[in-house]
């Protein structure tokens, strides 16, 4: 008879680059049961929030993650404008549109290339990397930085960026996309990697929707769930979006998501940039103090959904920052996804996931 057994994967593994840690009950080579563990680098950011004025806290909230800093930032500053009753300048709300698209396409770019690593591709690894330093030295040239920008600020923009520069963006952009359409073909066609991913991990619509799963962990199960279509920033002005979706529901359908968000990044910045208005980037508020009160936005991560809330008493200090990141929606959903599956397919599913422990362990 099959016996039971209780395998610890993680936190470190050759395969994921993320200390997540799981408990794998195995039955023989098949995974029955997957049990997260959580913690291994909290870092307390959301209590600094009592430590930092409102104002300061903008540079803690960008540090929860390097990959998702610039979402960090906008999510942190929008929740805090709202709370002071601010109106930001359309000019701010496009530059801070692009640079979140930026960002997009810098995460899924990451990712496909820790994917291709993960199947041996070393050169195609390689390559996706190299096409990712184009968007680093975009963030390096407009913003002064490559990870953690700092250009968002309670108010508006530490600086502007000008026309000319994001026309060149632009440019950079179409460049960067024949070289992303080779190897998006060569990875996506390859015969080991359908072997790999097809029927893999598989996640209906009704588990994925019951699961309150979010980002492209969602859409590869053909939920249509994207918190650009309520039109926050400048994703109220694009002439026409629709979230990618895929209803295949396994691993190569979350794949199949990640690379055309990027495509669809690039038509996003491209159709904003062409529409730049031209009122001024705000500034620092007047206000001192944070008003008594709470406020909130979602915004949509790379990874999907990300909650920012914020609570006021009437001093420099806000009394609560709380933020909910994509991957702490989807934990239920990876669970659900490993189970039944083989004990050699468990990487590659959480790769195909794209967990990112950084924003979850705060």
């Amino acid at each position: 008879m099959a016996t039971r057994s209780v395998i610890p994967f993680g936190p470190q593994h050759p395969v994921l680059p993320e200390p997540i840690h799981l408990d794998l009950v195995v039955q023989d080579e098949r995974v029955v049961e997957a049990i997260p563990q959580i913690g291994f680098i909290h870092r307390g950011l959301e209590k600094l929030v009592e430590k930092r004025d409102f104002n300061q806290f903008v540079y803690v909230a960008e540090r929860t993650c390097g990959i998702c800093s610039v979402g960090h930032g906008w999510g942190y500053v929008s929740a805090t404008e709202k709370l002071l009753g601010l109106e930001m300048p359309r000019r701010v709300e496009y530059l801070r549109t692009i640079l979140e698209e930026l960002s997009r396409i810098h995460s899924h770019l990451l990712w496909l290339g820790l994917l291709a690593d993960a199947f041996g591709f070393e050169a195609l690894f390689n390559h996706c990397w190299r096409l990712r330093e184009t968007i680093l030295d975009i963030f390096q040239r407009t913003c002064g930085g490559r990870i953690i920008l700092s250009i968002m600020i309670v108010g508006g923009m530490a600086h502007d960026i000008e026309d000319t520069e994001l026309k060149a963006i632009c440019d950079q952009l179409e460049s960067l996309k024949c070289d992303y359409q080779q190897i998006v073909n060569t990875m996506m066609g390859d015969s080991s990697v359908k072997d790999r991913l097809c029927g893999v991990g598989v996640i209906s619509f009704e588990d994925a929707h019951e699961l309150s799963m979010v980002g492209p962990f969602a859409k590869g199960s053909g939920v249509e769930h994207d918190m650009r279509t309520t039109g926050y920033g400048a994703y109220g002005d694009l002439e026409h979006f629709e979230p990618i979706i895929s209803n295949e529901c396994d691993c190569y359908a979350r794949c199949k998501v990640r690379c055309e968000e990027v495509y669809q990044a690039i038509d996003i910045i491209e159709e904003l940039v062409a529409k730049m208005p031209q009122d001024g980037i705000g500034g620092k508020p007047k206000a001192k103090v944070v008003p008594e009160g709470q406020s909130h936005v979602l915004i949509e991560q790379p990874r999907g959904e990300a909650f920012y809330y914020v609570r006021g008493n009437g001093t420099k200090y806000l009394d609560r920052f709380r933020l909910r990141t994509p991957t702490s929606q989807n934990l239920g959903g990876l669970v659900k996804a490993l189970q039944g599956v083989d004990l050699a397919d468990v990487p590659m599913i959480i790769l195909t996931i794209d967990p990112c422990i950084s924003c979850t362990e705060r």
